[in-house]
């Protein structure tokens, strides 16, 4: 059953005001919910556990009457159980990356494909890409959602595609210098490993690039700056998941601010991770995604376990779509040593605080005689004194975060490189 987007009247859905855009997701709301009880037998069973009936939705202050999904709902319709269309309207399908569990595995149909494509295009051109520019485009393709939705999203807007994938550095440096590309896009450990090449190669100027568009795990600032140091671009912050489509569902923008998500087609909520009720706007917490149009698989109010807030400023650059704060790491990525609670975000802010540590580190937790001990290894820039260095970190870590953690540093390059995402917590304490 397709599900067009409801428009009211004439009016454009970028020229609607605050009111109008709530009385829009509405009724789109109400129509997706029709469409899950007729045709989702997930949902539909879910529904009738709650003894909740489609008419009890009638606006979208309606929404919280309706029941979370989780990830595990979704393994648990492995492979394709829950799909919300007949096979023959599904023209592909995706899978989450996952490495635990049983992976999932997302149906799309045509419209669901040109939604997404669409919505990577409002993502290039947010972030400045236009029809002349040469985008390298290093995710991987596959089951993966980024390698191919980036991909369709440069194409449309019209900008050239050169689809490298993953992997072989020494390729992508020859593709970057030969096809001159200005755009490059991948994750932001990735970014950097590229960065730090093209540095030890001494070939920056034999390269194009004036923006970079990175996403896939949690980065920092510290990470970003020193991106754009070496390489002399912009970067630019991409979230998304494969459950929601695939990445490109929000971006960051030239004013730096937040990232801007597609509430035409999506409805984002925070909640409280530990009991589940809303939080206001700009009250950090776990966000929540509701899909309006999506049919091979909708999702309604989708817990992604992604920490942030939504803003409640309209951006400087003027974009009627509104704002998330940057994610600052998962609920389930949470470590809790010594009655404290530390998140990857905390500890970028931490490093971000304080001249003379670079971007990279890695936090190894282990216990030994009964008793958690966490270490904080962080690169330090090589003009700085690293033994002063790391008495002003560990004062400055009590004071901000709370506790005495030991902490080493070591020169930059030191610590993995990787071409996918940074594994940044190493918790030995099981073992």
């Amino acid at each position: 059953m397709a599900i067009n987007r409801i428009e009211l009247g004439d009016k454009p859905f970028t020229a609607m005001n605050e009111e109008e855009v709530r009385i829009y997701q509405g009724n789109q709301l109400r129509t997706l919910v029709k469409n899950v009880a007729l045709n989702s037998s997930f949902y539909r069973d879910k529904f009738q556990s709650l003894g909740l009936e489609p008419h009890d939705i009638h606006s979208l202050d309606d929404i919280t009457k309706l029941p979370f999904t989780e990830k595990q709902d979704l393994r648990e319709g492995y492979p394709l159980k829950y799909m919300a269309v007949p096979e023959s309207e599904v023209v592909r399908i995706h899978s989450s990356s996952g490495t635990t569990g049983k992976p999932v595995i997302i149906p799309y149909t045509k419209n669901d494909v040109d939604t997404f494509t669409e919505m990577m295009r409002r993502t290039m051109e947010t972030v400045g890409v236009h029809s002349m520019d040469r985008v390298q485009i290093t995710p991987g393709y596959g089951l993966w959602t980024a390698g191919i939705g980036f991909q369709a999203g440069v194409e449309k807007l019209g900008a050239l595609a050169i689809p490298t994938g993953p992997g072989n550095t020494n390729k992508q440096l020859q593709m970057m210098q030969d096809l001159k590309s200005t755009v490059l896009i991948g994750t932001s450990s990735y970014g950097l490993l590229l960065a730090e090449e093209i540095k030890r190669r001494e070939i920056m100027d034999q390269t194009s690039l004036r923006i970079g568009i990175f996403g896939s795990e949690r980065w920092g600032d510290k990470m970003r700056f020193r991106i754009e140091a070496i390489l002399g671009i912009e970067t630019f912050d991409i979230y998304g998941l494969t459950e929601i489509y695939g990445p490109g569902i929000a971006i960051d923008c030239p004013e730096h601010q937040g990232l801007h998500y597609w509430n035409d087609y999506l409805i984002f909520e925070i909640i409280d991770p530990q009991t589940g009720q809303p939080l206001p706007v700009g009250e950090k917490g776990e966000l929540v995604i509701t899909t309006l149009t999506k049919e091979g698989l909708p999702l309604i109010r989708y817990r992604t376990h992604d920490l942030t807030c939504l803003l409640p400023d309209p951006c400087p650059c003027g974009s009627p779509y509104p704002l998330i704060d940057r994610v600052m790491g998962r609920s389930d990525d949470m470590v809790k040593i010594k009655g404290v609670n530390i998140y990857p975000g905390q500890i970028d802010h931490f490093i971000k605080q304080i001249n003379g540590l670079s971007s990279e580190y890695q936090l190894v937790l282990k216990r030994f005689e009964g008793k958690d001990q966490l270490l904080l290894r962080v690169e330090g820039e090589e003009d700085y004194n690293f033994e002063s260095l790391k008495q002003e970190a560990i004062q400055q870590f009590k004071s901000q975060i709370g506790i005495i953690i030991d902490i080493e540093i070591v020169p930059i390059g030191t610590l993995p490189r990787t071409e996918k995402k940074s594994k940044r917590i190493l918790d030995y304490r099981e073992q």
